[in-house]
C-alpha cells in the first residue's frame, strides 16, 4: 500500500509544469537600440500617443520566455521599422502598473521569437 502511494505521488508531481522562462534574458542598453526602439519607449513613458491601433494592448506571453506574470501585467508597443509596410516584427513588451512607468521593458526583433531586457 505504502509502495502505491508513493507511485501515486510521483505520478502526480510528474504531471505538473516544469518548464520556466529563462530569467537571466540578455540585456540591451536602451541606448543601443534602434533609434526607432528609444523613440517608442519615450512614447511608452509619455503616455503617447502611438501610431498603431494595437500598442499598449496587453501582451500575452504565450511564448513563455518572459517571467510569469498575472494577466494584465505586460503591454506591448510597435517599434516603427523603416521601410515596412505593415506593423514589422519589432517591439517593446514592457511591465508594469502604471504602463507610463514600467517595471521593465523587453525588446524583441523577431515578432516574440526571442527577447532581450532592456537596460535603461
Amino acid at each position: 500500500m505504502l509502495l502505491a502511494a508513493a507511485s501515486i505521488s510521483s505520478q502526480v508531481q510528474a504531471k505538473e509544469p516544469v518548464a520556466s522562462p529563462n530569467p537571466s534574458l540578455e540585456s540591451v542598453a536602451l541606448t543601443a537600440l534602434p533609434r526607432e526602439a528609444q523613440t517608442t519607449h519615450r512614447l511608452i513613458l509619455a503616455g503617447g500617443p502611438f501610431p498603431y491601433a494595437k500598442d499598449g494592448t496587453v501582451f500575452g506571453n504565450r511564448e513563455r520566455i518572459l517571467p510569469r506574470q498575472a494577466r494584465g501585467y505586460y503591454h506591448e508597443y510597435t517599434v516603427r521599422t523603416p521601410g515596412a509596410r505593415n506593423r514589422g516584427a519589432r517591439r517593446l513588451v514592457c511591465g508594469g502598473l502604471p504602463p507610463t512607468r514600467p517595471d521593465v521593458c523587453y525588446y524583441t526583433d523577431d515578432h516574440y521569437s526571442s527577447f532581450k531586457r532592456v537596460q535603461p
